[in-house]
């Protein structure tokens, strides 16, 4: 079935399997049905329906669940079905009313009553958004702490700083990785709001009024949330699309941030630089022509979906502009989106939780790529140093000298600068040896390197605390399985 996100054969390398599963068409329909049967169960806690409607509809929803074949929802029919009705509920509410009635044809009177099409979505939607947010959760707050492991343990491991993919300064890895520890705390945080926010009812009848139940709606709608574990809505919003947009967009920084990280593993990874690797395992990042190669297969899937992504969150957005009280089209083209931007963002923690966690880290190799220069990369600590005593320009320019020697002659900087100086009697004595020594040593110069990764890691300990707390939250749980009493 073509809305499945889990369709096709490259799903399971930019997927994670339990949020494939959610998202499945029998994902779907599970919580279609634990919509209406807690739709039923409220409304006979509510006196709308008789209570042994509620258990018969409540009974049936529950074995067309779990159910393949006889008893079941069918597929392929609800497929069908949906191309004249414009939406999967209308065909659903038949099956699901066929079924009942097989078994009692006056509870069968009650199915999906008071309901419109768009709350049962709507709310099956939010159903499958907290289950898989809550694994999205899970791997993000994984990952995070597998990036901490990495500040902490490299916290003084010095390696270059590039720009504009050049040498520029000393830094150390340490702080590379806090830098995408930080990013992910922040992911983390704003994920934790989203997921408090889209976790509301959706219940509003035809037009958005509940009119068909009359004085019992409030009370409906807060017994239809308990039962699904759900907020309720101040009021319906069918065409008030924020909620489900937030979703999205927050996963597309997500996305984003693995995609910066992918970015920066992959090109340590390259031959020539070499600084880490992905984890080793059978077959992994093989070539089906070239025995030596170990490419970065991990990366390549996180930056194909940072790739994808922002123009399926910019669809959404897009989307969000519906006509008055229903939608024509935009709530319609959320219904494949939404789906293949959860999975696919779930995909990409699964591959960079397995990359972070596995990560080969090189800090011999990393201390030789600073040194590849000969000392051009402490440029700007010699000019430093010399700006004290001749000006920033001159000791600029004199710096840039040396720095032309060096590179020409291949000796290192620090030898060029102690010639330059003793060749200029004006010059001579302006940084005697140990001076150059101290300079010519790169773990000196990174700066507060160190402190912004204790600084991270500090941030990082107080919002994993407070974010689990928080966000530790059951599901829905199987409201078919276990309705509530």
């Amino acid at each position: 079935m073509s809305w499945s996100p889990g369709s096709g054969l490259t799903a399971p390398m930019f997927g994670s399997p339990a949020v494939l599963e959610i998202f499945s068409p029998r994902g779907y329909i599970h919580r279609m049905l634990a919509v209406e049967a807690a739709l039923a169960r409220a409304e006979a806690r509510c006196g709308v329906i008789p209570a042994t409607a509620a258990t018969r509809i409540s009974a049936v929803c529950a074995m067309a669940g779990t159910a393949a074949g006889q008893g079941s929802i069918a597929l392929e029919a609800l497929a069908e079905g949906a191309i004249a009705g414009g939406n999967l509920a209308i065909p659903f509410v038949k099956q699901l009313t066929a079924l009942v009635a097989e078994q009692d044809a006056q509870a069968a009177r009650y199915v999906h009553w008071g309901a419109t099409s768009q709350d049962i979505l709507d709310t099956a939607l939010v159903l499958q958004l907290v289950d898989a947010l809550h694994i999205a959760h899970r791997q993000l707050l994984q990952l995070a702490d597998d990036c901490a492991v990495l500040a902490r343990r490299h916290r003084d491991t010095v390696m270059v700083a590039r720009t504009w993919q050049q040498h520029a300064l000393p830094t150390t890895f340490g702080l590379k990785a806090a830098g995408w520890l930080d990013a992910l705390r922040r992911d983390l945080t704003r994920l934790a709001d989203t997921r408090r926010r889209v976790r509301t009812l959706q219940f509003g009848g035809a037009a958005g009024t509940l009119a068909s139940l009359g004085r019992q709606a409030p009370d409906v709608v807060a017994c239809l949330a308990d039962e699904l574990f759900l907020s309720p809505p101040a009021l319906p919003w069918h065409t008030h699309r924020d909620r489900l947009v937030e979703v999205a967009s927050t996963l597309g920084m997500l996305c984003g941030t693995l995609g910066k990280i992918a970015r920066d593993v992959s090109l340590m990874m390259q031959t020539e630089v070499a600084e880490v690797a992905e984890p080793v395992a059978a077959g992994r990042g093989g070539s089906s022509t070239m025995p030596h190669k170990r490419n970065p297969v991990g990366c390549a899937a996180v930056l194909t979906v940072a790739t994808r992504v922002p123009g399926l969150v910019a669809t959404m957005f897009a989307a969000m502009p519906q006509e008055h009280e229903r939608a024509l089209g935009g709530w319609q083209a959320e219904w494949d989106t939404l789906p293949q931007i959860v999975t696919l963002t779930a995909g990409a923690l699964r591959q960079m939780g397995e990359v972070a966690a596995g990560l080969q880290v090189d800090a011999a190799r990393m201390r030789a790529n600073v040194d590849i220069t000969g000392g051009l990369i402490l440029g700007e600590a010699y000019m430093l140093a010399l700006g004290d005593r001749l000006g920033r320009l001159p000791a600029h320019h004199l710096v840039e000298q040396a720095s032309r020697t060096a590179a020409a002659t291949g000796v290192t900087l620090r030898q060029a600068l102690q010639d330059r100086l003793a060749e200029d009697p004006a010059l001579a004595g302006l940084l005697d040896a140990a001076t150059l020594d101290s300079l010519s040593d790169p773990g000196r110069y990174t700066g507060q390197a160190a402190h912004f990764v204790d600084a991270a890691l500090a941030e990082w300990e107080a919002a994993r605390a407070n974010v689990d707390a928080v966000c530790d939250q059951n599901s829905y749980g199987d409201c078919l399985a276990h309705p509530q009493e």
